[in-house]
């Protein structure tokens, strides 16, 4: 993030969508706020891995569907080039599945398109702030639509490292909450919350609360009828 002259960090943008009219459409609502600039635009996968590379934008506002390389495979090339990269995707309801295998790829959270503008650059700003932008009822109708199917990744042995507090964290993250509806389903505090968030991280790997909530359910700690 750059910091202008006023002190202020400001959001470089670029956006990522096969559709001209929703580019300029982002980008004339953009340009009229404060904090969020867009210094690039990408009408495929493959543009906006280049032009990820060339410009290291803060945040890479990612369309899923776009003709060749799709957006999934575009926030995984993305991610995996530059572990500091944050990708937010585009989605509807209709595209649950996509949604799935871009977080999974490494997106930092998503947007539907037909989200108030306020929602879209609060998302923006969450994202580039390092955190993750997961609604906690979105999340549990997307995610938990596919925690039934065939888990591919982590194993419950695999949880081994951490202790049964942070399982019980985990598990209330894998449902959607957030670290204050945490802290008062344990009673615990929240600072006390966010410290077994961050050991969550630091202990799986993970780059953000996204991939926890993937991680719990994969590990089979959330399903749907929990």
């Amino acid at each position: 993030m750059t910091l202008p002259d006023d002190g202020a960090m400001t959001v470089r943008v670029v956006l990522a969508d096969d559709q001209p009219l929703v580019r300029a459409g982002l980008r004339m609502l953009i340009a009229d706020t404060p904090g969020i600039d867009v210094i690039g635009e990408a009408g495929t996968g493959a543009e906006a891995v280049r032009l990820a590379r060339d410009v290291e934008p803060d945040v890479v506002v990612m369309d899923i569907r776009m003709p060749g390389m799709d957006g999934i495979e575009a926030t995984q090339l993305i991610v995996g080039s530059d572990p500091r990269a944050r990708v937010l995707v585009l989605t509807t309801f209709d595209d649950d599945e996509y949604v799935y295998a871009a977080l999974r790829a490494g997106a930092s959270g998503f947007l539907v398109k037909d989200m108030a503008l306020d929602d879209i650059l609060a998302a923006i700003r969450v994202v580039a702030a390092g955190d993750a932008m997961i609604a906690p009822g979105v999340t549990r109708r997307l995610i938990g639509e596919f925690a039934g199917r065939p888990r591919s990744g982590v194993k419950g042995r695999d949880l081994e490292g951490i202790t049964e507090r942070e399982r019980e964290v985990l598990t209330l993250i894998g449902g959607g909450l957030s670290n204050s509806e945490i802290a008062e389903r344990l009673c615990i505090s929240m600072a006390t919350a966010k410290t077994h968030v961050a050991r969550l991280l630091a202990k799986l790997g993970a780059r953000d609360r996204v991939q926890l909530v993937i991680t719990a359910y994969e590990a089979g700690l959330v399903s749907p009828s929990r």
